[in-house]
């Protein structure tokens, strides 16, 4: 009888251990599905940048060191992109991701600066366009970008709380960094850009 009784124990136990599991393994799909949707964003932007760096260039040729500036952020960030990919939650790859896209974020907006100078460049409809395109996806990127930290917030509660971190531990499930987009309050002020 009390065999009977340890194997029952023992089952309930693996059973509860694979429900665990289970469960924890769905979190962690949440979170490289919510960072794909992120991904898609920074992609569609990356790709947007050439064109505008393209329709600058012939309004401001004598700013070269500008779009270079910008064309090197943005190689930087689509490598910093690649490898958060590859690991999404890894504190690594998304500090490195986040610099990255903070300094395209800076060079774009010394960009966007520089084209106010330009009256011609402001109204060609092309640079409207893409502005206009460039602002929508920003916007993708931080609702991506919330979604992203909710998931990671639910994964890390899930196999942060005893007992399910148990087995969190025993499976190699690691605490997932969030994704911020800014790191002080300077940074974190909207940029002005008119057209």
């Amino acid at each position: 009888m009390a065999a009977w009784i340890a194997l029952a124990v023992v089952v309930v136990i693996v059973v509860w251990a694979i429900g665990i599991y289970n469960k924890l393994r769905v979190r962690r799909n949440e979170v490289e599905n919510a960072f794909a949707q992120i991904d898609v964003q920074l992609k569609r932007r990356h790709d947007l940048i050439p064109n505008l760096v393209e329709v600058v260039r012939g309004y401001m040729q004598h700013e070269a060191q500008t779009l270079e500036a910008v064309i090197r952020a943005r190689g930087a960030a689509v490598s910093a992109a690649d490898k958060a990919r590859q690991s999404p939650g890894q504190a690594q790859a998304m500090g490195a991701l986040m610099v990255a896209e903070q300094a395209l974020g800076g060079q774009m907006g010394r960009l966007m600066a520089l084209a106010e100078a330009y009256p011609a460049l402001k109204a060609d409809a092309q640079m409207k366009q893409l502005s206009e395109e460039i602002t929508s996806t920003e916007n993708r990127i931080g609702f991506a970008r919330q979604a992203y930290n909710d998931q990671v917030l639910d994964f890390n509660n899930d196999a942060g709380q005893f007992p399910d971190l148990i087995v969190a531990r025993l499976a190699g499930f690691a605490h997932l960094e969030m994704l911020a987009s800014t790191q002080n309050e300077q940074e974190r002020a909207v940029p002005q850009v008119k057209f």
